[in-house]
């Protein structure tokens, strides 16, 4: 394998947060691709939509460029628009609550459960109203939601329940696989997903409607040219290529083996964390049966603010190791601020969320990271914490 390749602003030193797995499967696929004659959405896109639905136990796999765009046509197959409410977290990446601002319906932002970072059933059900259409389940940095209690909240309430996937791929909860459990759910393949093709996502369902319908939203095929209901709705041009499809063909059958390795560098960090006293293991949630973290993130203790995790960022990148806030709260940011108290979106109104988002700390992580490696950026980020938090704790 070859080494990490740093950022295009950092060099070779660099211990970098994310690093792809690519083998030469991923390159024999994609020369072959660019030696066909279809580089646009064909024969690969419906493998990779096939054999990625059927590891995850769905019946239906449309591929998309994004995530985002992902869970913008789920919202749109759904009939969600203008004068509808979502409920979501603030916490996390940032594509499902941008997704439903441009699907022009209204993000409803829930508190977190404080261990998981996953959405809370009970802080969703509070926020549940009449304008409410669908619930987003977060699998928040790999760790599974409680989807039995928000499965039936959603049905007890009549509202669609779309699982978030975009940070979890390859975690299990109650004997199934993240991505079974949503009416619609949503996977993102960009860094630092394990699965990485560069971009591109997936919706799955079981509902032949939606996957027809999300078809026909991700873009006009040949055969809509002469269908009489073209116009009726406008679609994107959402689709992916045969070229990404390709990639992530290889990856899906490389994927076991990129999530074991990546397990060992989770072990490793496991082993040189117990120099810091009062870390706790990775928490594991009641009926999680496995988490495949997306990034390695800690907790910094209570000490610390959101100032105090920059300085620990700026101390680590002066010993050439990237680190980064794991999330930047959406409730805070400024295209959501008009929307105001009745929708969570001011400072104070998420205390888990704020909480944990301005002392969530992403550590590189990636299977290209050798124990070594993790020994030393672990040995840096003690050392950072106790200049800049005059030796509190962190927790996991």
């Amino acid at each position: 394998m070859d080494a990490p390749v740093a950022p295009a602003d950092h060099d070779e030193d660099w211990i970098v947060l994310t690093d792809p797995d690519v083998s030469g499967l991923e390159l024999e696929r994609v020369l072959g691709v660019l030696r066909s004659a279809c580089l646009s959405s064909g024969p690969q896109v419906e493998d990779f939509e096939a054999e990625f639905a059927a590891r995850h136990g769905r019946t239906y796999g449309v591929a998309t460029a994004s995530g985002t765009l992902a869970m913008s046509l789920a919202l749109r197959a759904l009939g969600i628009g203008p004068g509808d409410e979502v409920i979501a977290t603030s916490y996390g990446w940032h594509q499902a609550a941008h997704a439903i601002l441009l699907a022009g319906a209204t993000p409803n932002f829930a508190e977190i459960d404080y261990w998981s970072g996953c959405i809370s059933p009970s802080a969703a059900a509070e926020r549940i109203r009449p304008a409410t259409r669908a619930l987003i389940g977060n699998n928040c940095n790999g760790h599974p939601a409680a989807w039995k209690a928000l499965r039936e909240l959603a049905d007890r309430h009549g509202i669609a329940l779309i699982e978030d996937s975009t940070e979890a791929i390859g975690s299990r909860y109650l004997g199934r696989p993240v991505g079974s459990f949503g009416d619609l759910s949503v996977f993102d393949f960009s860094q630092p997903g394990a699965l990485c093709c560069g971009e591109g996502g997936m919706v799955l369902t079981d509902d032949p409607r939606l996957a027809t319908e999300l078809r026909y939203l991700r873009a006009h095929r040949l055969a809509d040219r002469r269908s009489v209901s073209i116009g009726s709705r406008v679609p994107l041009q959402a689709g992916m290529s045969d070229l990404t499809a390709a990639l992530g063909l290889a990856q899906l059958e490389r994927l076991d083996e990129i999530l074991a390795r990546r397990k060992q560098v989770e072990a490793s960090y496991r082993d040189a964390m117990q120099s810091f006293e009062g870390i706790k293991p990775p928490y594991l949630g009641p009926d999680v049966d496995e988490v495949h973290w997306m990034l390695y993130v800690v907790h910094l203790g209570a000490r610390f603010s959101a100032s105090a995790r920059a300085q620990i960022v700026d101390d680590l990148e002066a010993d050439l190791i990237e680190a980064a806030p794991f999330s930047a709260l959406l409730h805070q940011q400024f295209a959501y601020q008009a929307l105001g108290e009745a929708f969570n979106c001011r400072r104070g109104c998420l205390k888990n969320t704020e909480r944990i988002g301005d002392r969530s700390l992403a550590l590189p992580f990636h299977s290209q990271l050798g124990p070594d490696e993790v020994k030393f950026l672990v040995k840096t980020l003690k050392d950072a914490c106790t200049n800049v938090g005059a030796g509190a704790a962190i927790y996991l």
